[in-house]
């Protein structure tokens, strides 16, 4: 099974290998950096539209490069105070060879109301890496991992993600 994931992101590219692979088998994954046409940190309404973008762009890139897939994914991490208060989520996008899309969602985690302003300007990744003195920790296990003493990593979370949007393809008959 071909997936093209639009990220070169090792930790997102992990996370959606995991989640295929406990449905599906002979999964392939590749990373194709492709244009999320949203900011650099996505917020609220941003953040699903940078996922959708994306495959878009994944799409185009695949038939201009005569590449074939099954799956054209994508995941979009972004700030949302959609809910009253200020959590971090990514966002998925899944869709087949045929134009089936279906979305997913990780669960949040709170941003503490003192780095919202800093993280608009520039990005969550940045300023966690500021915080604990690391270095693109969002290409590895993430700020996450840190703020839960390793119980929950980013690769967990984008996992979790890709699982909640597959909930289509692996029930197809519910969406029938």
């Amino acid at each position: 099974m071909k997936i093209l994931i639009g990220t070169k992101n090792p930790g997102k590219i992990e996370g959606a290998r995991e989640a295929f692979e406990k449905y599906f088998d002979n999964v392939e994954i590749e990373g194709i950096s492709v244009n999320s046409e949203v900011g650099d940190q996505p917020i609220n309404k941003e953040i699903l539209q940078g996922a959708k973008n994306r495959v878009k762009n994944l799409k185009k890139y695949a038939k201009e490069n005569q590449i074939k897939a099954d799956f054209y994914i994508s995941s979009e991490a972004g700030i949302t105070n959609l809910l009253g208060e200020w959590i971090d989520i990514n966002a998925v996008v899944i869709e087949d060879s045929k134009g089936l899309q279906s979305i997913g969602t990780s669960q949040g985690f709170p941003i503490p109301d003192k780095y919202i302003e800093e993280i608009k300007k520039t990005e969550l990744g940045k300023v966690m890496d500021k915080i604990f003195s690391g270095k693109e920790l969002g290409k590895g296990k993430g700020g996450i991992s840190f703020l839960t003493k390793n119980e929950v990593t980013r690769i967990d979370l984008t996992r979790n993600a890709f699982i909640m949007a597959l909930t289509k393809y692996i029930n197809d008959d519910l969406w029938k």
